[in-house]
């Protein structure tokens, strides 16, 4: 199947790789656009977390920086927070709403917000299903054996399709924490929100455009599997 190419391989990725442009676009922009405009307060993105999770009682919790750009996030496993080198030491809108994402994260953890129990639950299986699909990939490419292995592709993108599903409430709940603890402690300015509220939502696209992308394969496989009985 994969030496002969498939067009309806095409059409059913395109929307997704269009939305998944459209979607990096916006988040360029948007972070782009305010890491160029510094906060009020003067917090650095670490300083803005810190704050947050002091004020919910993780005093303990560590602020690390991390390599590389974008590369925020919250690990459950470490319970640590980790910033990209710009937003830890940056003074900016987009600084301080992608810190206190993070951090929105660890209000989860602490909260014991059922959607991100069962997103870290899933994580594992994820990971099983992702590592399976390239040795899938592997052997339809090289085995020429793509048509027989049609139910492990969909088995699994059935496994992607819904971390995805459940990755996305957990994003825009860490995004609302975010906002509502920026704004509480007074750690962004009145005028600042439409700024942090654009860099997180710009964010937050980027997993709704995943998803389309990991449905759109779904229903290819369920398509093809349909064709090959046929």
């Amino acid at each position: 199947m994969f030496y002969h190419f498939d067009p309806l391989y095409l059409a059913f990725m395109v929307p997704g790789l269009l939305i998944g442009i459209w979607a990096q676009i916006k988040l360029s922009s948007a972070y782009g656009k305010y890491s160029q405009v510094n906060v009020e307060s003067g917090m650095t993105g670490a300083e803005a977390a810190r704050q947050v999770l002091d004020q919910a009682g993780l005093n303990d919790m560590p602020v690390q920086e991390v390599p590389g750009k974008l590369t925020d996030h919250y690990d459950p496993t470490k319970r640590a927070l980790f910033l990209s080198t710009d937003n830890f030491h940056g003074h900016t809108v987009a600084a301080v709403g992608v810190a206190a994402h993070e951090a929105g994260h660890a209000l989860q953890h602490q909260a014991a917000y059922g959607m991100f129990k069962l997103r870290s639950a899933l994580v594992p299986v994820t990971q099983i299903a992702s590592f399976a699909w390239m040795g899938v990939l592997v052997a339809g490419m090289v085995l020429n054996m793509f048509a027989q292995l049609l139910p492990v592709a969909i088995g699994i993108f059935v496994v992607l399709t819904l971390f995805q599903l459940v990755t996305l409430p957990v994003e825009f709940d860490a995004s609302r924490r975010a906002k509502e603890q920026l704004f509480r402690l007074g750690l962004v300015r009145e005028h600042e929100r439409v700024g942090v509220a654009k860099v997180l939502d710009a964010a937050a696209l980027t997993y709704v455009a995943a998803l389309v992308s990991t449905v759109m394969q779904l229903l290819y496989f369920i398509s093809a599997g349909r064709n090959n009985r046929s």
